[in-house]
């Protein structure tokens, strides 16, 4: 897909204008990882581009603020849809559909989280930043997905497809840069409460495989036209990147006990 491939979605349309990313769907219900996440009832989710250095604390107040100057209504804070920001510009933004399901993505990997399976001891470890440091920061990258599907999800079902939505983000960015994910990125699912009622989204359903398509393609995408936008290499390392971490600690181990006077079953 070029810059000039450009199409709408009939069930979860979506259009750029000044930085921002309006994905709509009448009455849809959101569930979002993002700053002001949880669950809500709205007919917009927003993706927000922030320029190099934003750093700003009021999120409410920055969010009303740049959906005004790109013309889009501001709603009251009760109808608001969920809103996800981003050092990626939106004109890197790419979606894909299958099925009853649209994904819509921006990746950027300037800010890599790696997670090394064989740490080496912590003292060693000198390549990350601490975390906490850029939880704040989007700005510095980060991997947002958005994705909407016409099938009303049962509320562990809508819960779940963040699972497999974050698992195919994943997969996908392991894949392409070595890299699971970013320090900030983010997860919003929504569904049509008025549409086929389904009561799984699982990787082995309709919903659940077609999500993990369309975020793949829809990641790949994006991370695609974001390198070739801005004449850049994928860093090869947390050492390589501008910002990033390695969680290199180790947790500590255990086996949970036996209520006391239950027998441990023959394995």
């Amino acid at each position: 897909m070029t810059d000039a491939d450009t199409d709408r979605d009939p069930e979860f349309d979506a259009v750029r204008r000044d930085g921002v990313l309006r994905i709509r769907r009448p009455n849809a219900e959101w569930l979002s990882t993002g700053w002001n996440g949880g669950r809500r009832v709205a007919d917009h989710a927003y993706n927000i581009s922030v320029p190099e250095g934003w750093d700003h604390t009021d999120l409410e107040t920055y969010v009303d603020d740049r959906l005004e100057r790109a013309g889009f209504e501001t709603p009251a804070s009760e109808t608001a849809g969920p809103a996800l920001l981003t050092g990626v510009d939106i004109a890197d933004a790419r979606g894909a559909r299958r099925g009853p399901v649209t994904a819509y993505a921006t990746a950027g990997m300037s800010n890599p989280a790696a997670l090394p399976v064989e740490p080496a001891p912590a003292e060693s470890d000198g390549d990350g930043i601490e975390a906490g440091e850029s939880e704040l920061e989007p700005g510095r990258g980060t991997v947002n997905v958005v994705v909407g599907t016409t099938r009303a999800l049962a509320p562990g079902a809508l819960a779940n497809l963040i699972a497999v939505a974050a698992e195919a983000k994943a997969a996908t960015l392991l894949a392409e840069t070595g890299f699971p994910g970013t320090t900030t990125d983010a997860v919003v699912v929504g569904h049509d409460p008025d549409g086929p009622q389904t009561a799984f989204s699982g990787s082995g359903t309709e919903v659940g495989a077609a999500t993990r398509a369309c975020v793949r393609d829809a990641v790949r995408a994006s991370l695609r036209a974001h390198y070739a936008a801005a004449d850049a290499e994928l860093p090869e390392s947390v050492a390589d990147a501008t910002y990033g971490v390695s969680t290199a600690e180790r947790a500590d181990v255990f086996r949970p006990p036996l209520e006391d006077g239950s027998a441990e079953p023959d394995s």
